[in-house]
């Protein structure tokens, strides 16, 4: 049974994905989710065996409403609807009961599952996130977890049913007539045959069509993101045909499935028609046979073609219930092959309140590809507490690369990093993390208030978040909006401006008051006024802070300790601002054409 906290779901191994492994055991996978609540199993079982026991009664009322009451005329009127109404109060009553502790279980199961991803997805190594897009997973997390968990309770709901359904009827006509009875059983094999052939090509149309489904997610996703690009090199018929093409795809796996999800029902039906035919043909060569005639009444007869003329329709749901069950299985497994295939990520033991800020690299080299050159090619150098570093060089040296090895966003293929004399992988990830404030170009904020945007992972303190937003010059905005420190900022505070944006991202910063700060291009991308306000709020940010500096303008740059020049991965120079400019390297380039860089 896998444990009932999400969290601690997260960080526990899973198995190997069983992609290969049969439906039983594919099954057997999901049932640590969708199998501890025994009880509510233990009610649906219950009502929905009572429920099937009621089938057959329907049939059994014939035999003495014809022999009885109609041949003899011996049955009292009132036992007709008591009987009548009875069995169908019965039967409503378990079908209700049975409906709804199946959707308790679908239900609490996908939440459970639901919760148990995210926090997979929050732990996970950072790796997933390059190999996946970002449509693909909330897709995997939303909409998969919740089609296949109603796919998949719906199906097992009809299948106890039908299931115990189908015993019921056969059980009675075994009662009625064990020699019509045995024709009934040969449909079984073949039922089954169908079923299984017919699965395993609704199966392998189910992954593929995911796949495809991702792919076109995918597209919507880039085009919303890169919607004014898109517009301004009128690039619509292209992105519309690579949509078309892709919607044409899914298009024909829809109909593939279809055909192979239909042909069952068909194929079912003429199997059970040919039963039926053979039963009917015996049971009048039985009833003309003088010895046997005698045994054979017409309410009995008439019950058991009843029975047997019922037992058609469960049989049908029976074959209809495979696709349900191969697509809900098929969509819950991209679930659990990302619980099975990411690992969380891991950290050491050790622990600071906080960093005095002193990093080391040391012939640290990092490698995205075998066959592309490093990203970072044996760095080593030192930054002192409190210092202020600035990386420099042309696009593609590894600036970004570099920083993200400091909160283990990236891990380096051989050499170390050291932190206060600390390797990374020593130190506890929360605690390294909470070391670091970071502060880039690319602003992300959250669909929340202004004030827990601040406060990010923290509880908000209304006047700490006045004070932060004070001193990242903010504060005259938000005192004009209507709702203050409390107004939602919408979807990546897109109503607010480039400038507003990164001040924002300054008072997070402030908030979180880290011994080093990280700051990635931060004023690249904003007007002279902007960036002269988001200036004046990285200065009083970056006091009695170590901090590092990527920066291509000037005025970032002139007030560093020292600067740091990088190239293709490697350290190429260091020095002073004025110290590099004399030299006449790299850096002095650099600056006489900052459009290159």
């Amino acid at each position: 049974m896998l444990p009932n906290n999400p969290a601690a779901a997260a960080q526990n191994p899973h198995p190997p994905p069983l992609a290969s492994a049969s439906l039983p055991a594919r099954l057997a996978r999901l049932s640590g989710y969708f199998g501890g609540q025994r009880l509510t199993w233990a009610v649906a079982m219950v009502a929905t065996l009572v429920g099937a026991i009621t089938e057959p009664l329907i049939p059994a009322l014939l035999k003495p409403l014809l022999d009885q009451g109609f041949t003899q005329g011996s049955l009292p009127l009132w036992v007709v609807p008591l009987a009548i109404m009875g069995v169908f109060l019965v039967r409503g009553v378990a079908q209700f009961i049975g409906q709804y502790a199946l959707a308790r279980i679908a239900n609490e199961g996908m939440l459970l599952l639901r919760q148990t991803l995210f926090a997979r997805l929050l732990a996970a190594d950072m790796g997933l996130f390059a190999r996946q897009s970002a449509s693909s997973l909330s897709n995997t997390v939303v909409y998969e977890v919740q089609t296949g968990a109603t796919l998949l309770v719906q199906a097992m709901l009809g299948l106890s049913r039908d299931g115990f359904t189908l015993v019921a009827l056969l059980v009675y006509l075994l009662y009625l007539n064990w020699q019509l009875t045995l024709i009934v059983a040969v449909v079984v094999p073949g039922v089954a045959w169908i079923m299984k052939t017919l699965s395993r090509r609704l199966y392998r149309i189910t992954k593929t069509s995911q796949q495809a489904t991702d792919a076109l997610a995918y597209v919507v996703e880039e085009n919303v993101l890169a919607h004014r690009m898109v517009r301004l090199h009128a690039a619509q018929a292209g992105q519309t045909e690579r949509f078309g093409g892709l919607s044409r795809n899914l298009r024909g796996l829809a109909i593939k499935a279809t055909i192979a999800s239909a042909a069952m029902t068909p194929l079912t039906q003429l199997l059970a028609a040919a039963a039926l035919s053979a039963v009917i043909c015996t049971a009048l060569w039985q009833s003309r046979a003088e010895a046997v005639a005698q045994n054979v009444t017409v309410g009995g007869f008439v019950a058991f073609i009843t029975a047997m003329l019922m037992l058609i329709a469960p049989i049908r749901r029976l074959a209809d219930v495979a696709n349900p069950i191969t697509r809900g299985v098929a969509a819950l497994e991209r679930g659990l092959a990302l619980l099975g295939e990411t690992p969380a990520e891991t950290g050491g033991n050790h622990v600071s309140a906080r960093a005095q800020g002193a990093i080391e690299f040391q012939e640290v080299s990092v490698s995205f590809a075998p066959d592309r050159p490093p990203a970072l090619d044996r760095i080593h150098f030192s930054v002192r507490p409190g210092e202020i570093v600035a990386l420099v060089g042309p696009s593609g040296a590894g600036k970004t690369t570099l920083v993200n090895l400091l909160p283990r966003f990236v891990a380096c293929d051989s050499g170390r990093v050291l932190l206060d004399g600390h390797p990374l992988p020593e130190w506890d990830l929360a605690s390294l993390r909470a070391q670091f404030a970071f502060v880039s170009q690319d602003v992300v904020m959250f669909n929340d208030t202004l004030a827990a945007n601040v406060a990010l992972g923290a509880a908000p303190d209304p006047q700490r978040v006045r004070d932060c937003l004070a001193a990242a010059n903010l504060a005259e905005h938000v005192d004009a909006l209507p709702q203050g420190i409390d107004t939602p900022v919408g979807h990546n505070a897109a109503q607010l401006s480039g400038g507003q944006r990164q001040r924002l991202a300054i008072a997070r910063a402030l908030y979180k008051d880290a011994p080093i700060l990280i700051l990635d291009e931060a004023t690249s991308a904003l007007d002279t006024e902007s960036e002269r306000l988001v200036q004046d709020a990285l200065a009083r940010l970056m006091r009695g802070r170590t901090t590092i500096v990527i920066a291509h303008r000037l005025s970032t740059i002139e007030h560093a300790d020292r600067v740091v020049v990088m190239d293709r991965g490697r350290v190429v120079e260091q020095g002073t601002h004025q110290e590099l400019l004399a030299t006449g390297g790299l850096y002095a380039r650099l600056q006489a054409r900052p459009a290159a860089t």
